[in-house]
């Protein structure tokens, strides 16, 4: 068994045709370039119960040869593909499973005997081996397509694959070849694309969760691992924020943002790093910048079409919806440019690159001791934040509410290492209340942005508007003062 580690990239079939004739690539090359024609059949059963176990099983002609390969298990964070593989010759265009069972490939139980095509790839591959800093990588150039029945997808992407060397190099060489040309970090595999196909399904929102955490990892593979989980949570969910297929996306696209910048926060606190401090300023500059949409899309979603729904003839209502709508719809486009940008997947390449530096050597406190300091911190500033309240100022319940949003993703980051009934009971009480002060901030967000809506002609309508979320916030200040004592009041779960 090999494990196979390279990083995928997706490149416009114009400029991949320009990069290859690139210099940089020629200085780094220790033979000439290869072209392969590979055409691939991959294999599953009627419900992919292969898919589901997360493996892939294809046959593949390279020139005359056949091969057949297994893959499975391994992780994908910042675009970098880390899967076990298990790969033979076989004599013919024809699958030999017992093969596999002589080098520890071992498939589902039951599958075999319902196994079928399912999908092809079939593209023309360009192969260089270079030298970069010492380290060997295989840079592939695909361009092709992929087929499921009557249905198709091109295909147009790098393969850096480690030869030998460190992991961070393939990320070191992605950011040189993105001053030459524009790349996408690409999330997907081409197995995953195939899968698409043959099921007509697009990508689904994904809800991501911290990984799981084992109470024997140091405490810098623990942030590693979270940090990981939350940038595999951004990237699985940003093409469908950009291509628009549901707001949920972009939601799930801030969540990752905001879980990402508290594990820095953290991180922060266990190592003095330059360039993580550079990602946590770019990451909060994000985090701002989609912030300003997202207050837009709850005024307009749950403050103001409630209000126009239950007065439909009201003109200046629904002028002021239409203005609104119109604002939304610039914050949107800021945003989506954002994303869309080579400077995000610089971001992204930069946090793999970091990610896979060599940690310094240095004695590390037990990820228990680490856990409970961290989370001392927190419940200690939601506590003095409780204590200096003042209800009538919106500004002490602001900090408040950080105070409990950063406690809630600690608990969540490090949950897996709590008593798991004592974590669910209070992290329940927390959430109900971080959920309160999150309502009434929106409240609060909305009287600003009204301030910048104000003149002559509407001040009528926005007095209707301010009435109405006054009497919600005052709701909401008998929903936090009930909640409130009850929270402070229990024992902590960790």
């Amino acid at each position: 068994m090999a494990v196979e580690t390279e990083l995928k990239l997706h490149i416009s079939a114009d400029k991949l045709q320009g990069l290859k004739r690139h210099p940089l690539l020629r200085s780094h090359a220790i033979e000439r370039a290869r072209t392969l024609k590979l055409y691939s059949i991959y294999y599953d059963t009627a419900d992919l119960a292969l898919q589901r176990n997360a493996m892939a099983l294809r046959l593949r002609r390279v020139g005359k040869q056949w091969l057949q390969t297994l893959k499975g298990g391994g992780r994908s964070s910042a675009g970098l593909h880390q899967r076990n593989e298990w790969e033979m010759p076989v004599p013919a265009e024809q699958l030999d499973l017992e093969a596999f069972k002589l080098v520890g490939g071992k498939l589902p139980h039951g599958v075999r005997s319902h196994l079928q095509p399912v999908f092809i790839t079939d593209f023309t591959r360009n192969v260089r081996l270079l030298d970069f800093e010492g380290a060997q990588i295989e840079l592939c150039m695909d361009s092709g397509e992929i087929r499921a029945g009557q249905s198709m997808c091109p295909i147009s992407e790098l393969e850096l694959e480690l030869i030998s060397g460190a992991p961070q190099q393939l990320f070191k060489l992605a950011l040189k070849l993105l001053d030459i040309v524009p790349l996408e970090v690409e999330h997907t595999s081409k197995a995953e694309y195939g899968y698409r196909l043959f099921s007509a399904s697009r990508p689904e929102v994904s809800k991501g969760r911290f990984a799981e955490l084992k109470p024997s990892q140091d405490v810098g593979s623990a942030l590693q691992t979270l940090t990981a989980s939350c940038l595999s949570h951004i990237q699985a969910n940003v093409a469908g924020a950009l291509l628009k297929l549901d707001e949920e996306y972009l939601h799930q696209v801030r969540v990752g943002l905001r879980r990402l910048r508290v594990v820095l926060s953290v991180t922060r606190r266990f190592q003095a790093d330059p360039e993580l401090e550079a990602l946590h300023g770019e990451v909060s500059r994000l985090c701002i910048e989609l912030g300003r949409a997202r207050d837009w899309d709850v005024f307009v979603t749950q403050t103001l079409a409630p209000i126009c729904a239950r007065l439909p003839e009201h003109e200046g209502l629904r002028t002021l919806l239409n203005t609104c709508e119109r604002m939304r719809n610039k914050q949107h486009a800021g945003m989506e440019s954002s994303l869309a940008s080579q400077d995000f997947q610089r971001l992204l390449l930069r946090f793999g690159a970091w990610m896979h530096s060599d940690s310094p050597d240095s004695r590390q406190p037990s990820l228990e001791r680490f856990v409970r300091k961290i989370l001392d911190k927190r419940s200690r500033q939601v506590s003095a934040a409780g204590e200096s309240l003042s209800i009538e100022d919106p500004i002490h319940f602001h900090a408040l509410r950080i105070a409990c949003k950063k406690l809630r993703y600690s608990l969540e980051m490090f949950g897996s290492l709590l008593p798991p009934n004592r974590y669910r009971a209070y992290l329940e009480k927390l959430s109900v209340l971080q959920d309160i002060l999150g309502t009434m901030n929106d409240i609060a967000v909305a009287h600003r942005l009204l301030d910048e809506l104000d003149n002559a002609a509407r001040h009528d309508t926005l007095a209707l508007v301010r009435g109405w979320m006054e009497h919600d916030y005052a709701e909401h200040i008998t929903l936090f003062n009930k909640n409130w004592a009850g929270f402070a009041a229990q024992t902590k779960c960790w």
